[in-house]
């Protein structure tokens, strides 16, 4: 019976001199998957909910958690930074992931897999980007007219229109674009060498499909998919994408699984 089966409990990651951290763990195999939400997303989103699923039928490891200030996780969202972010994933990865890990990244969660990649690479064994928004802030915002932007530097916040926040719009402080721009990674090459695979939805309005090509082009990794899908859009949580996202996750550890360590 569905209302038997085991459930992941919440459980909370307390570091000293930053914020806890609310995750949820499945133990298992090796390698454990590890999924990174996206900008003000929690871990309770029909992906990271599918993803858990599927390695609870395979018996591996899986992760999820809530960046700080989003979520069940502490910490002021006023106070959040894409440096900030990238520190959580660490802490996940270093203090309650065991062993060798997938990192499943969508969206911003897609750019900070990336940093994660390359802070530890003797943890870290392959990449899945979902809509992966590399630079992405800082990008959108230096597309703007000029006058736009000296509004927003001195109004000291963007009111960035989108259709998947109630209010209508995201309010993205002007010291988070400016902090953000520190971990922008499509300017050079990205020192990242294991199997990379990057899912995009062309109908994407909010990451261009083509991130996708650029972040690609930009690894230093010789193993690299970009799958596109041509009538998904950013979120890419209908069934199909969903599907192609465990179809994904299940071809990397068979590949994991056969190479020499």
């Amino acid at each position: 019976m569905v209302a038997l089966r085991q459930k992941t409990s919440l459980s909370f990651l307390n570091r000293p001199e930053l914020p806890s951290l609310a995750y949820k763990r499945l133990k298992g195999k090796t390698p454990g998957i590890i999924f990174i939400p996206g900008y003000l997303s929690n871990m309770n989103g029909k992906k990271a909910v599918a993803v858990e699923e599927f390695c609870k039928s395979l018996g591996h490891a899986f992760i999820r958690f809530d960046y700080s200030g989003v979520g069940s996780s502490d910490g002021n969202l006023l106070e959040s930074s894409v440096g900030k972010w990238r520190k959580d994933v660490l802490s996940i990865l270093d203090d309650v992931a065991e062993g060798p890990q997938i990192l499943v990244g969508s969206s911003l969660g897609g750019w900070l897999m990336l940093h994660a990649a390359i802070a530890r690479p003797e943890k870290v064994m392959a990449l899945i980007g979902i809509a992966t928004a590399a630079d992405g802030v800082v990008t959108q915002f230096h597309s703007l007219p000029v006058e736009m932007k000296k509004e927003i530097e001195l109004k000291g916040e963007w009111f960035l229109p989108s259709k998947y926040n109630k209010e209508g719009y995201y309010r993205i402080p002007y010291s988070f674009i400016k902090e953000a721009e520190h971990h922008c990674l499509l300017h050079s090459p990205i020192p990242v060498t294991c199997p990379v695979r990057l899912l995009h939805g062309m109908k994407d309005e909010i990451v261009p499909w083509q991130r996708s090509l650029q972040v690609a082009d930009r690894l230093v990794s010789p193993d690299v998919d970009v799958i596109l899908r041509k009538h998904s859009d950013h979120r890419m949580k209908e069934k199909a994408d969903i599907h192609l996202l465990i179809c994904t996750i299940d071809d990397l550890i068979d590949k994991l699984s056969t190479m020499v360590p």
